[in-house]
């Protein structure tokens, strides 16, 4: 039968016929994009270290340079169009930076856009080899941290002084013949590749070499590998950005901070200066969307004695207790470990920072639930993900009256948390996403039975609270904490320098 008009005509066969069992003393070599990825295009990737590290500014340069890049890739030289590329990102960046947003924010990205057929056969090998055009620096952390790849060849980008010139080493972009030689010279002590896997002509070289060769056909409909079939899942990453910034998302975005700043500008004052009952509909009427499930308990009555009630809340962003407070009407006080002084300033709800000494939190806590309610979050930090990361057991030890408040939000641009970045912006992102949502889901009561007075150990009162939160969210509990959180995107283990203090009437979470 004929092929239709049009058809692509290659010298391999599919790498849907390339068998994948029996593979686990066998060597694969893949390309990456279009290969092991779905997407033929590095510019996203590219657009979110240009923002990460060098803000709207440097996206914006990226973005003008785009143009350029595409003629020169398709028209003239594949090499040159991604040379063009990696001058207008990385030109003038410390490598520290790169190699920073390469741990914590690429492999999110990478993770969704894995291709099935590939990964089949990629994770049936015994050695993996990626070999690509991207620079190394920018790919290596995610293929060997989450892919298990044994070696990682790419082009390799000039360094004056620890950082980037925006040139690359010889010899040049890893295209073509440069890719070809690059696996001869990585392979010439070993026997040849058992698989070599690619998607374009610049590819067939190294392909040549390998014992048996396949070409990943361009298939941008074919569904991305589920993240639970991964070695290893993404559980913490970092970086502002929701979605993957292509050419146009990247200009809606450069678009769209000017307006967005001035309208989470606008919701932050709305917050913070009116009454906590107007709040509500005020956040509605600026577009913010808060959805409350479950019935809120009543305040505590002192004149009756009645002691306040501990909200055990999950953490999204720091503004969990701001959104707590408007769903109840009233502001509720919350014990927080780490914040920033922007915060502390515009915060509408009254703060205490932990001091991380059990027993002085621990009187401080009791002396805070004699006054009223009290919000606090025992995961310690904010986790992005479907997982809930240990929940601290202090709280169980202080008091029996415990609310479980389960935390979701959505972003359809911006992230409202970071572990690399500055922390005072982070309600500023939050806010300026076009429409984000908070839903707050208020659970039973802590029966008296499952507290500690009711002959519980505080562990295993966190533990429950821990699983009937994720239970409703559809979480996954984890033994993860803040110190895995910080060493995994920021390499530290969290710990806050102690600040001056401030007075203590206005402080908002972490």
């Amino acid at each position: 039968m004929a092929k239709p008009k049009g058809a692509p005509t290659f010298i391999f066969p599919s790498v849907a016929h390339c068998a994948s069992i029996g593979r686990e003393k066998d060597t694969v070599v893949a390309d990456m994009d279009g290969t092991l990825l779905r997407g033929r295009s590095s510019f996203p990737y590219f657009a979110l270290v240009a923002f990460e590290v060098g803000g709207i500014l440097r996206l914006l340069f990226l973005l003008l340079a785009s143009p350029i890049a595409g003629i020169l890739y398709y028209f003239i030289s594949e090499s040159a169009g991604i040379q063009v590329l990696i001058f207008a990102t990385f030109v003038g960046m410390k490598v520290s930076d790169i190699e920073s947003v390469a741990r914590a924010v690429l492999p999110k990205f990478f993770s969704t856009d894995l291709h099935p057929e590939t990964w089949r056969v990629f994770s049936s090998c015994g050695k993996r080899c990626v070999l690509t055009a991207n620079p190394r620096v920018m790919v290596d952390p995610f293929l060997k941290d989450y892919l298990g790849a044994d070696l990682v060849i790419g082009t390799e980008i000039h360094v004056f002084k620890g950082r980037a010139t925006g040139l690359v080493k010889n010899p040049g972009v890893l295209v073509g013949t440069n890719k070809a030689d690059a696996l001869e010279n990585a392979f010439k002590d070993e026997p040849i590749p058992d698989i070599g896997l690619g998607d374009r002509k610049t590819d067939y070289p190294f392909m040549k070499l390998c014992k048996e060769s396949y070409v990943v056909p361009a298939k941008p409909e074919v569904d991305p590998v589920s993240l639970n079939k991964l070695p290893k899942p993404v559980v913490f990453h970092d970086g502002r950005l929701v979605q993957k910034p292509t050419p146009f998302i990247a200009l809606l975005i450069i678009l769209w901070i000017p307006v967005g700043f001035l309208l989470a500008c606008l919701r932050i004052a709305a917050g913070a200066l009116l009454p906590m009952p107007l709040v509500y509909y005020a956040f509605w009427a600026l577009g913010v969307r808060v959805y409350i499930k479950g019935n809120p308990p009543p305040p505590a009555k002192k004149s009756i004695g009645q002691t306040g009630v501990l909200f055990i809340c999950s953490h999204r962003t720091l503004l969990d207790p701001i959104f707590l407070s408007t769903a109840v009407g009233r502001p509720i006080p919350a014990v927080t470990y780490s914040v920033s002084r922007l915060s502390e300033i515009i915060s509408p709800i009254k703060t205490v920072r932990l001091s991380r000494d059990r027993a002085t939190d621990a009187s401080m806590i009791k002396k805070l639930l004699q006054e009223g309610d009290l919000v606090i979050c025992p995961e310690g930090t904010t986790c992005r993900e479907p997982f809930l990361l240990r929940f601290s057991a202090l709280f169980a030890e202080l008091t029996d009256e415990l609310v479980p408040i389960a935390m979701a939000n959505r972003m359809s641009m911006f992230h409202g948390t970071t572990a690399r970045g500055w922390k005072g912006m982070d309600p500023f992102y939050f806010f300026m996403n076009p429409s984000p949502a908070y839903e707050v889901t208020f659970l039973n009561k802590v029966p008296y039975a499952l507290t500690c007075s009711g002959g519980k150990s505080s562990h295993e009162v966190a533990n429950y609270i821990q699983r009937i939160v994720a239970a409703s969210l559809s979480y996954e509990c984890t033994s993860f904490t803040r110190k895995d959180k910080y060493r995994a995107l920021a390499g530290n283990d969290g710990t806050v320098v102690e600040k001056p203090k401030l007075s203590p009437n206005k402080v908002m979470g972490c």
